[in-house]
C-alpha cells in the first residue's frame, strides 16, 4: 500500500501550519494553525472495508522536570515515550485521500468534539486531554487531530509518525473517548496492509534551520 503526502516529504519537516504551536521569539511559543495535513494512499489490498490513521510522536519526554523551563534544557538522551496526536477510525473503503484542514483548523481551547467526524469517520481523543487535565483554561476532552507542540527546550527534534491501516472489517467496537491503544487492541487480527510515513517538527530555535512556514 502506498501513502504519501502533499504537505510534507516523508522524513522531512512538517510546516508549522500543521502544528498545535509555532516559534515566537518573544514568548517561545504561539499557537499555530493546527491544520491536519493532506495524505492520500493508493495500492490497497483487496478486501478492504475501512482505514484507521495513528499519528504518535515517539520522543515525548518521559519525565516533565526540565520542559519548557528558563535556563534549563531537555537532554536529548532522556529516556522518551509515546503521544498521540491523532486517531482517526472507520474511514470509508472508497476513500483515497484526506484533504489538508478537512479535520482540523485552529486550536479549540478545551478540546474539538467527537466522536463523530467528517467523512462519516469516528475520531478517538488525543494525549493532549491528559497533558492539559490541571490546566485550568485548557482542561476537556481533546479528540481529533492536535499537531506537534514539542518543548522549545528540547535537545532532540520530533518525530510523528503517521500510520494508515487497511482493515477486512468496517467498523470497531468502540464508543465514547476511545485511545489509540485501545484502537489497536480492535484491529488486532483485522489488518490487511498498514504503511507509515513521518515529518520532523521542534520548537528550539537552534533545531528549526529548514522548517517552513
Amino acid at each position: 500500500m502506498k501513502f504519501w503526502s502533499q504537505s510534507f516529504a516523508d522524513g522531512e519537516h512538517i510546516p508549522e501550519r500543521h502544528a498545535f504551536a509555532r516559534i515566537d521569539a518573544q514568548s517561545h511559543v504561539a499557537l499555530a494553525d493546527n491544520l491536519n495535513p493532506h495524505f492520500a494512499w493508493d495500492e490497497v489490498p483487496e478486501g478492504t472495508c475501512s482505514f484507521v490513521l495513528i499519528c504518535t510522536d515517539p520522543d515525548a519526554p518521559s519525565r516533565p522536570d526540565d520542559v519548557n523551563q528558563e535556563g534549563r534544557e531537555v537532554p536529548a538522551d532522556l529516556p522518551r515515550t509515546d503521544f498521540t496526536h491523532w486517531v482517526l477510525i472507520e474511514l470509508g473503503a472508497e476513500m483515497r485521500e484526506i484533504p489538508e484542514g478537512a479535520f482540523s483548523g485552529g486550536v479549540t481551547p478545551r478540546g474539538k468534539g467527537g466522536p463523530l467526524a467528517p467523512m462519516g469517520a469516528r475520531q478517538g481523543i488525543n494525549d493532549y486531554t491528559g497533558w492539559f487535565a490541571a490546566d485550568r483554561d485548557m482542561n476537556g476532552e481533546y479528540f481529533g487531530y492536535d499537531g506537534p507542540c514539542p518543548p522549545w527546550n528540547d535537545a532532540l527534534p520530533h518525530r510523528y509518525v503517521f500510520t494508515l491501516y487497511a482493515l477486512d472489517i468496517d467498523t470497531l467496537a468502540l464508543e465514547g473517548a476511545f485511545t489509540a491503544r485501545a484502537v489497536q487492541e480492535a484491529i488486532e487480527g483485522h489488518v490487511l496492509a498498514q504503511a507509515s510515513m513521518q515529518g520532523i517538527y521542534t520548537l528550539n530555535p537552534a533545531l528549526a534551520a529548514g522548517q517552513i512556514g
